[in-house]
């Protein structure tokens, strides 16, 4: 099992820099996600560890070791494509055992592999079958095998399921995970989705513009998020601004308790975040922590309903449970629990924050 380190990583190309001052360190037989939209500098930072793609400046060390002089076949990093990039005329047993006939490997040796590796990916017995054959999840499986019977240090995913409808994307997620988790290797995979990035690593990276916006285990980027810009990325539209004063948030829509071990420690003017799933519907408009509201959208999605309510003239998204009756038109109340009110990091709120000072005792007169 092999440490990573990325040490002040930056790549620029002409003018555009893809990726700037990325450091991360990364446990042996962690499983790491670079999450990120298109063009922030994920699959940069993927071909720069790999040895595809130089550095302009920085450093990569595996274990310590600088591997920037290491060529890309001799670095012991493999790269699993979102394409497979099978070789269509042979069988799957020839495309999982290439490298190692490439690399003068005796036969026997080669076959006992190359079963191995098929029934690790739940391909035992497909290995006299042409490759043309296959479904894309069978294609993708073996690009894993492939991938894996040389046996690297490090496992590298560049968007692998992205191709896959969502019912084989959930299965691979799961054999992906038993497999690195099987096998202890380090992991690090690229993806633009916040769920699959959530299910399948150990923790997560978020960029944005080439930058590393946030790092941590998957749950603080729901409960914990830095900015603004990171909670909408996890689908969080609610956004409020205000004036911190100990453990009470004073906004334009009235007062509100905070519970300051869940809070941050940020004072003064504040830009505060509540996801949907935390905020609840009240009958009761007096009970601490809850505002007036007005139902905008009611959109049933299964297992929740996805309310859009209006309060004082700024959108907030509400999930509610699935028998929720409340039609465009209707007043409801909103309550905000103190423990799921988090301060951003923000200085300025965001465009759909209610923005309006709270009143004082100057605006009162």
């Amino acid at each position: 099992m092999t440490n990573i380190s990325l040490d002040g990583l930056r790549r620029v190309f002409g003018s555009t820099v893809a990726v700037d001052s990325f450091n991360l360190e990364i446990a042996s037989g962690e499983m790491v996600a670079l999450l990120g939209p298109s063009g922030c500098g994920k699959t940069t930072t993927l071909r720069m560890i790999t040895g595809l793609l130089a550095p302009s400046s920085g450093d990569i060390r595996f274990d310590g070791q600088s591997v920037l002089s290491i060529p890309t076949e001799k670095r012991g990093a493999v790269l699993v494509f979102q394409k497979h990039l099978l070789f269509p005329t042979m069988t799957v047993a020839q495309n999982v055992g290439f490298a190692l006939k490439m690399a003068g490997i005796a036969k026997s040796e080669i076959d006992r592999r190359v079963n191995e590796m098929l029934e690790l990916v739940e391909l035992g017995g497909f290995g006299p079958r042409s490759a043309h054959e296959l479904s894309g999840g069978q294609q993708q499986r073996v690009a894993l095998a492939r991938g894996l019977i040389a046996r690297p240090k490090v496992l590298l995913l560049d968007e692998p399921l992205a191709n896959l409808d969502a019912n084989l994307r959930i299965t691979m997620r799961q054999l992906i995970r038993d497999i690195q988790a099987e096998l202890g290797i380090t992991s690090i995979f690229v993806t633009h989705d916040q769920e699959e990035a959530v299910m399948l690593a150990d923790r997560v990276v978020l960029m944005l513009d080439g930058i590393v916006q946030q790092s941590g285990e998957p749950k603080s980027f729901y409960d914990r998020p830095r900015t603004s810009a990171v909670a909408r990325f996890f689908r969080n539209a609610n956004f409020l601004a205000g004036h911190r004063d100990g453990n009470v948030i004073r906004t334009a829509i009235g007062d509100l308790e905070i519970d300051p071990s869940s809070s941050g420690d940020k004072s003064g003017p504040v830009v505060l975040t509540v996801r949907p799933e935390r905020a609840g519907l009240r009958e009761n408009s007096q009970e601490p922590n809850c505002v007036p509201a007005r139902v905008k959208t009611n959109i049933y999605m299964g297992t929740f309903v996805e309310l859009i309510v209006e309060i004082e003239g700024s959108e907030w998204h509400i999930q509610a449970g699935p028998g929720c009756e409340l039609k465009p038109g209707d007043s409801t109340s909103i309550h905000l629990p103190k423990d799921a009110i988090w301060i951003l990091e923000d200085d300025l709120p965001p465009s759909n924050a209610v923005d309006t000072e709270p009143a004082t005792a100057e605006h009162e007169r």
